[in-house]
């Protein structure tokens, strides 16, 4: 940034009409190198405090981000926590069928939340193993293609096609 120092020669005309060229003094140079020091540095200072206060607000709205970024899906969540503590309150009195239809809804009340926040689940029984969303416990015998899941012990889930979870699985021994 390079300002010029704007200080103007100032022309007098004398008695006999003749014109002269005046200079300012250097007294009168430095005020005016001062005043304009002076401005480029107040306002370096207010770009300063601009950036400063723009840092602290995406820095505040980052903590709020971080801090509330599960409260969609915890509310979600509660509906199903709701009903398996109605299920655990009935005690003695239910029969097995009611509480296996009532855990049946709970698990299609988490299903569904899954399933609007993009929890997907990984159940790759006969699919050929893959490393990226399997992890093999055992290898066993059985009738089938080399490297097939042949039962799956705990599913795996993936939230936005990343895995959180791999499938444990056995796969097939090669022949």
């Amino acid at each position: 940034m390079t300002d010029e120092i704007n200080i103007e020669n100032t022309t007098e005309t004398t008695q006999d009409g003749a014109e002269t060229v005046v200079m300012p003094s250097l007294e009168e140079q430095l005020r005016q190198a001062e005043l304009n020091a002076q401005e480029h540095h107040d306002a370096w200072l207010r770009a300063k405090a601009d950036a400063e206060n723009a840092r602290r607000r995406a820095l505040d709205e980052i903590d709020k981000a971080r801090r509330f970024a599960l409260d969609k899906f915890a509310a979600e969540l509660l509906p199903v926590k709701d009903s398996l503590e109605a299920a655990l309150a009935t005690g003695d009195s239910a029969s097995i069928e009611s509480l296996k239809s009532g855990v049946e809804l709970t698990l299609k009340q988490l299903s569904g939340v899954f399933e609007k926040n993009s929890i997907k689940e990984l159940s790759p029984l006969g699919d050929k193993f893959d490393p990226n969303y399997h992890q093999a416990i055992a290898m066993v015998d059985g009738e089938g293609e080399a490297n097939t899941v042949a039962t799956v012990l705990q599913k795996g889930y993936a939230l936005n096609d990343r895995v959180m979870r791999p499938a444990l699985v056995t796969v097939l021994k090669p022949k």
